[in-house]
């Protein structure tokens, strides 16, 4: 693969290229007014690319000395950074305006393959699930751990989404252990029963808010998507069967006001669906030449984008009302 960071454009279809090895992770924030999107790799970097010229966004972020696994953001003093997780154990925290790493690393007892942000107590924070089994929550202005970590998986923590469910901070956890647990930020204890029904590892955790309630979207080993009412600790519906292998990445997007699930696996695509029906919504976004590890969403210039990433080096971005029948056209 070239090591020349660049963008193709075909069909509302984006392409950029430039790590050399797999991409594990990928998020999104805003740094200078402009949409980025944040990539962590095999290759041991993290890139930042500018999502409205399809450019990269200074030198490659450097640091880390094994496989970036995890990435998330926030925003910490009125600046944007990234957060990452990684096989060398440590949690690194970067400052993409200044394309620079800031502070110490944090660590875990194994590699570091789940991390979220969130506000607690009007703080921001790091919310990191570890191999060690243990989900930690870290103070992203001073550096340290916020009390002590957060104990109950028998198996490697995959996946870590956050939101408020009452109006307190939670962690939603998933593991190899095949459960998902629900953590209050605050406390650091564990709320209501552990949610159990996928039948292998969950690899992938993401929230929304469906009809006013607090859900989780959890996706694993099993080939499903699972939704789950957080407040009443419960499956809705049925799982969610459409990917041939198993489901790598999840994130949520609102079109036209509705609630979607985007999730993307083993099969090489990106399959979105509709969490109040339980139903697929429009054709399967295609293009991944090998499996898909990382998804998120972002709107630029009004429009909602899905962004792929994974086992074949690239980053791929969906305009979501632009091109063909994979296409779901908006304000319709």
């Amino acid at each position: 693969m070239s090591d020349d960071p660049r963008a193709d454009v075909t069909g509302g279809v984006t392409r950029l290229t430039g790590h050399a090895e797999p991409i594990w992770a990928v998020a999104t924030a805003q740094v200078a007014g402009r949409p980025v999107a944040v990539t962590g790799s095999y290759d041991e970097t993290l890139r930042v690319w500018d999502l409205t010229t399809g450019r990269q966004r200074g030198e490659p972020l450097t640091g880390h000395t094994d496989e970036v696994l995890a990435v998330a953001t926030a925003v910490v003093d009125g600046r944007a950074v990234a957060v990452t997780g990684s096989a060398d154990r440590t949690v690194r925290v970067w400052d993409l305006a200044g394309g620079r790493q800031l502070g110490d690393p944090l660590g875990h007892a194994y590699g570091v393959p789940a991390v979220a942000t969130a506000v607690v107590d009007g703080r921001a924070v790091a919310v990191t699930g570890s191999a060690d089994r243990t989900v930690r929550v870290w103070d992203l202005t001073t550096g340290r751990q916020v009390g002590r970590s957060m104990c109950g998986h028998t198996g490697p923590v995959w996946a870590v989404a956050t939101m408020e469910v009452g109006g307190r901070p939670v962690a939603v956890t998933g593991s190899y252990d095949e459960t998902l647990r629900v953590w209050d930020l605050t406390t650091r204890e564990q709320l209501g029963r552990v949610l159990t029904g996928h039948a292998g590892a969950v690899r992938a955790v993401a929230t929304v808010v469906l009809d006013g309630r607090p859900v989780a979207v959890s996706g694993g080993q099993d080939e499903t998507v699972r939704v789950w009412d957080l407040a009443g600790g419960r499956q809705l519906g049925r799982p969610l069967t459409g990917h041939d292998g198993w489901v790598l990445a999840l994130d949520t997007v609102t079109i036209d006001g509705r609630p979607r699930i985007v999730s993307g696996g083993e099969d090489q695509r990106l399959l979105l669906w509709d969490p109040a029906t339980g139903g697929r919504v429009g054709e399967p976004l295609t293009g991944s030449t090998d499996k898909v590890r990382a998804v998120t969403t972002v709107v630029v210039d009004g429009r909602p984008h899905v962004i792929g990433a994974g086992q074949d080096g690239t980053v791929r971005v969906w305009d979501l009302t632009v091109g063909g029948p994979n296409r779901l056209r908006t304000g319709r």
